[in-house]
């Protein structure tokens, strides 16, 4: 390949770079299953890069992790090293991240973007007012680009640094370096989400129809894009709205607004969780007392005040909402739901979206060619089915790392099954959960489906080896200060037990001697909610697919991510082991990949120990 940027092409990768390379030569599409240490990154870099690099085509790289855009940004910075091109690159966060005033980084997004507007519209931005001169760039704004330039790839840290040495918006000059970028790292949304993408193209001046899309652990777009496209309303926000308005002149806001808080009370008395509803139940009881879309002008309006003077306001999330529930059912739920505060029940009634090909869809028909990649992207079809590929190559890679240096097992020895869990059941497998730890020559980190069950097994983990466990709503530096912790246990071994769904099931490294094990406790398989219930049953209607699209192939995802944390590099050695006796049957069994040659043994410790003592 023409711009590979190391000596030694992977196996299998040879293969990734040839399909990459087809697809954007064809104008194709492709999704790739790939596991982790294959080498996705560079293989998609170097063959987009080799096929754009003298054209008028630009690469989107795309991802939601902050580790991923630098390995990139790095990756970008070898293939230029190596092969001595010249590749204009630039990293594009969240443009709130990208900001310079005071104030900023913990309003709500949408709150941040009116205000934003309002600062440049009335000129009180000085980052950006001095962009341009007489509506052309200005002598700080060139000079700022003229050492972004120098920086050949340009990282956030570095567009900051240089704009606020010369006092330009971090985010408009870097979108101004886009123009000329050949390859742009960014986040979903800057092409995904319908209200930014045909703004920020504009400002890049590009187009989809020239647009090489490569997305990165893929298989977080469709929860990802369905967000977008999904808006919420709460008690709390109606009641924070009414604070913001004047009780005098603003009566008749007020008295509406009152009217959407004693319907969500109606629906709170009728349903002691969730229930669905139906678009005009809501909507009728706001006609009645005034005209619908008039209000939500109003909303907007008074909402664009206030931000002048707050920088946010609830009554503008309101409008949002109220403009999105008047919208189409099909692919959507209408959700009512009750969940327990602090003081007082929170009530919310969601719009919520159900389809990503809805968001999806049209960006990929446009683009040149587009590439979804990740290591649990499996299966395959579902994705190209519900991410709206008319037509998409798939394929699926085996690990280049050497067999001998996995064991891969199913203990079907216990099970997390909802009428399995009592008190006996949590000390058998604490049982078995200690003397995997014990056996495990070094660190282990254990996954369970919830918290709640992590906390019954973990009252029967008896080991010798000191237990790191993880909290609900870890922050950044908490969840950072406790995995260094941890990794210092690398030589006496420690256990870390955490969830499926959690801090450290997805988006860490732990190569080498930092992590020997992976025990995945049961399958993530929840109560269905409503949501989940309409998605099943949407599934079905579109691809006669519900149950597995809807519900197992989503939350066996979570376990390959709990798993993939062991054995990221070709020099790894480690154990992964299955739980529970569902994974042994062939409906759930399917699910794993072909290529990770699952064994089914109950006979675990002996396993395990023949695995470390071989050399």
């Amino acid at each position: 390949m023409k711009y590979f940027p190391y000596e030694e092409i992977r196996p299998f990768q040879d293969i990734l770079l040839d399909q990459i390379n087809e697809a954007i030569q064809n104008k194709t599409n492709l999704v790739v299953n790939a596991p982790t240490g294959l080498g996705k990154t560079s293989a998609s870099l170097a063959a987009a890069l080799s096929n754009t690099l003298d054209t008028d085509k630009t690469i989107f790289f795309l991802t939601s992790m902050h580790t991923q855009h630098n390995l990139a940004l790095e990756t970008i910075n070898d293939i230029k090293k190596k092969h001595g091109v010249k590749i204009i690159g630039v990293d594009i966060i969240g443009k709130q991240h990208l900001c310079l005033q005071d104030g900023v980084k913990n309003l709500p997004n949408r709150d941040f973007i009116e205000y934003c507007k309002t600062l440049r519209s009335e000129g009180k931005c000085v980052y950006y007012k001095n962009l341009k001169k007489k509506d052309k760039l200005s002598f700080d704004t060139k000079a700022a680009l003229n050492e972004m330039k120098k920086q050949g790839v340009l990282d956030t840290n570095k567009a900051l640094n240089i704009s606020e040495k010369h006092k330009v918006c971090p985010y408009e000059t870097s979108l101004i370096l886009g123009k000329e970028s050949h390859v742009i790292v960014t986040d979903y949304y800057y092409l995904f989400n319908p209200k930014i993408r045909e703004n920020f193209l504009n400002k890049i001046g590009k187009s989809l129809e020239d647009a090489i899309i490569i997305v990165d652990e893929a298989h977080n777009l469709p929860d990802r894009v369905k967000s977008l496209a999904t808006e919420n309303i709460s008690n709390i926000t109606i009641k924070r709205a009414l604070s913001e308005l004047n009780p005098i002149a603003d009566s008749n806001l007020i008295h509406i607004l009152k009217v959407m808080l004693e319907t969500l009370e109606e629906y709170a008395q009728k349903t002691k969780k969730e229930a669905y509803v139906r678009q005009d139940d809501f909507s009728d009881s706001i006609k009645i007392h005034t005209n619908y879309d008039k209000l939500i002008e109003t909303l907007e309006k008074k909402a664009e005040k206030i931000r002048e003077e707050k920088k946010q306001s609830y009554l503008g999330s309101i409008a949002s909402f109220l403009e999105a529930w008047s919208k189409e059912d099909e692919g959507f739920a209408r959700i009512f739901s009750v969940q327990e505060g602090y003081r007082s029940p929170i009530l919310t009634l969601s719009y919520k979206c159900l389809d990503p090909s809805i968001i999806t869809k049209p960006v990929i028909q446009l683009s040149s060619s587009t590439i979804m990649m990740s290591g649990t992207l499996t299966p395959t079809n579902m994705y190209t089915e519900i991410l709206g590929f008319d037509e998409a190559i798939e394929l699926n890679l085996r690990s280049p790392f050497p067999k001998e240096n996995r064991l891969n097992l199913i203990v079907p020895k216990t099970s997390t099954k909802f009428t399995r869990r009592n008190q006996n059941e949590f000390k058998y497998m604490g049982n078995i959960i200690t003397e995997i730890i014990n056996e495990v020559p070094g660190n282990t980190a254990v996954f369970f489906p919830s918290y709640k069950l992590r906390d019954e097994v973990y009252k029967f983990i008896k080991c010798h080896k000191t237990i790191f466990l993880e909290k609900p709503g870890f922050s950044k530096h908490e969840k950072e200060i406790l995995l260094e912790k941890f990794k210092g246990y690398k030589n006496s071994g420690a256990a870390l037990l955490g969830v499926s769904s959690g801090s450290f099931a997805e988006g860490i490294d732990l190569p080498g001697d930092l992590l020997k094990s992976v025990v995945v406790v049961g399958l993530p398989l929840q109560v269905p909610d409503l949501e989940t219930k309409a998605l099943i049953k949407y599934y079905d209607y579109r691809f006669n697919k519900g149950w597995d699209y809807g519900y197992v192939f989503p939350a066996f995802n979570k376990t390959l991510q709990s798993a993939g944390r062991c054995i990221r590099s070709e020099t790894d050695r480690g154990v992964i082991i299955f739980l529970d006796e569902r994974y042994a049957w062939p409906n759930y069994k399917k699910c794993f990949p072909l290529s990770w040659d699952i064994e089914i043994d109950t006979n675990y410790k002996d396993k395990v120990k023949e695995f470390f003592t071989k050399k």
